[in-house]
């Protein structure tokens, strides 16, 4: 891997940014969800997490989602976490992924810059990196390249789990929206947050 010493969070920030702001690409962002309210609403037992918990969850899931979104990925790995000079965390991922609205599956090749500070994640697709072997790694074709933001608002009692995506589309494509209006409507917590809850606080959850 070349030296990243010069490479800060802001700069991942600004490349989003620069994404989401192109035309031709297709972007969506879920409502904020109220952990907490969902939590007390429509899930027992009622326990309340703080932000700091969220973004724990974040950091691991981002870290292993094999264990906190099987439900999307069937094999991840992940590799050569450095700290840069800002003090954010920066590594590789790969992974085995359902497509958004392809049947299949796919390996999908990440670029993460995480932010304690700011307590935001962005994942960056890549169409080829450099293994943890050293071995070229090609990401596959059955769906547009992708770049998600994970992050924590709210307060410290009342977090709020934040999530956004841009596809780099040649043209903005409705089909890509669905799935994510589906995840709007339900009202329910992420999946990986309830994944959270049961492997790492060790409770168990009921839907009311």
């Amino acid at each position: 891997m070349k030296d990243e010493s010069g490479l800060v969070f802001a700069a991942a920030a600004r490349e989003y940014d620069d994404a989401w702001a192109n035309r031709s690409h297709t972007r969506f962002e879920l409502p904020a969800v109220n952990v907490n309210k969902v939590l007390r609403e429509r899930v027992t037992p009622r326990k309340d997490l703080t932000r700091a918990m969220i973004f724990d969850m974040e950091t691991k899931k981002a870290w292993d989602p094999r264990s906190y979104i099987p439900y999307v990925v069937s094999e991840g790995r992940s590799w050569g976490r450095t700290t840069l000079r800002d003090g954010c965390k920066r590594f590789s991922r790969s992974s085995m992924q359902r497509g958004w609205i392809a049947p299949s599956e796919g390996r999908v090749l990440e670029d993460v810059f995480v932010s304690d500070a700011q307590q935001a994640i962005y994942f960056f697709g890549r169409p080829r990196m450099v293994g943890e072997s050293g071995d070229d790694l090609l990401a596959s074709s059955f769906q547009p390249l992708f770049h998600v933001r994970h992050a924590v608002g709210g307060s410290h009692d009342e977090p709020l789990n934040l999530w956004s995506i841009v596809l780099l589309t040649d043209a903005p494509d409705a089909r890509y929206l669905e799935p994510f209006e589906e995840m709007a409507r339900t009202g329910l917590l992420r999946g990986f947050i309830e994944i959270y809850i049961q492997r790492d606080l060790q409770l168990s959850l009921d839907r009311i």
